[in-house]
């Protein structure tokens, strides 16, 4: 019995690495339409920002869209894939990689239960909160990482809105 339990042990690994591979028939295919930007964010209306320099940079060979919009507070910064992208990072590593320094901040909780990873980022003496979510029609996630695994294996049709909020380290 002690040769079977490790060779079902590799079968069961081997057949777990493979899911990520896996083509769901059920799900739907990568090309979603865009749906086209939203004009309120939050029940607030938005605006679009022109493109900041960094924008070409990270537009470019992102497998989606982006575009910066602004509520009159915060700077919101609204990302769509049509699936699950592993080019889809986390906010905290894009302020990494342009200096900034990172701090814990808590949870946001939006009106509707939904929750916002947040941190605080300090930079050349200015100091912002970041929030961050992704969501489908259905429901959301405070983290790309829980997003992405959930995404990987139950498609949405319409596709995924990841958003950050930046607003004052106060706000």
């Amino acid at each position: 019995m002690t040769r079977i339990q490790p060779a079902l042990f590799l079968m069961m690994a081997a057949l777990a690495a493979s899911v990520p591979f896996v083509s769901r028939a059920s799900g739907p295919p990568e090309t979603s339409a865009f749906p086209g930007w939203p004009s309120r964010h939050e029940n607030r209306a938005i605006a679009l920002l022109p493109p900041a320099p960094e924008d070409a940079w990270l537009a470019r060979q992102f497998p989606g869209r982006i575009a910066r919009f602004s509520d009159g507070k915060r700077q919101i910064v609204l990302r769509w894939v049509a699936g699950p992208t592993r080019l889809l990072h986390p906010a905290v590593q894009c302020f990494r990689a342009a200096g900034y320094t990172i701090g814990e901040a808590p949870v946001r909780r939006l009106a509707d239960g939904a929750t916002m990873g947040c941190f605080r980022a300090s930079k050349d003496g200015r100091a912002v909160l970041a929030c961050e979510r992704i969501f489908d029609a259905r429901q959301s996630w405070p983290d790309v990482s829980s997003w992405y695994w959930h995404a990987l294996l139950n498609r949405a049709p319409e596709g995924y809105w990841a958003v950050l909020e930046v607003g004052t380290a106060g706000s």
